[in-house]
């Protein structure tokens, strides 16, 4: 019987960034690097990264396939935010982070959305992208070499 191992999911990463940024952002606000009015371009950031996950999610839940990046799924979705990224989940968490922290401005906030990008690079998306090419070979080869990574 294989043991069921608990493993931290890319949201968990993504809020404790999120809750980090916030936070350092009040106790150790460094060096303000974003002012009034640029940094609203924070909010739009914000407002694209969560429109981007909640449509993404909508459409793994039509498909029925997992959204969690261990798992294999039994379906390859395309369409929607997936024609301009290969990863739109976690291009909407990126894209929160950065957004954040240009909205607070404070130069330690720019490094919660680097961290975010080197863990999905380096944990979940080689993993996802292996399991995606076994699953659906030749099909999910021709779509990375249509669509890019990020963006």
């Amino acid at each position: 019987m294989e043991k069921k191992r608990n493993r931290i999911m890319p949201p968990t990463f993504f809020m404790a960034l999120l809750l980090l940024s916030i936070g350092f952002h009040f106790i150790l606000p460094i060096f303000k690097f974003t002012f009034s009015p640029y940094n609203y371009i924070g909010i739009a950031l914000v407002i694209f990264g969560i429109v981007i996950n909640l449509w993404t999610d909508s459409l793994f839940k039509k498909k029925q396939t997992t959204v969690k990046p261990h798992k294999i799924p039994n379906f390859f979705i395309t369409n929607g935010p997936f024609k301009i990224s290969r990863h739109p989940m976690y291009l909407g968490m990126a894209s929160i982070l950065l957004g954040t922290a240009i909205f607070l401005g404070s130069i330690l906030t720019f490094i919660f959305p680097i961290v975010f990008i080197i863990i999905t690079e380096s944990i979940f998306i080689p993993m996802e992208e292996k399991y995606l090419k076994n699953k659906f070979g030749e099909e999910y080869t021709d779509y990375k070499k249509r669509v890019r990574r990020w963006i």
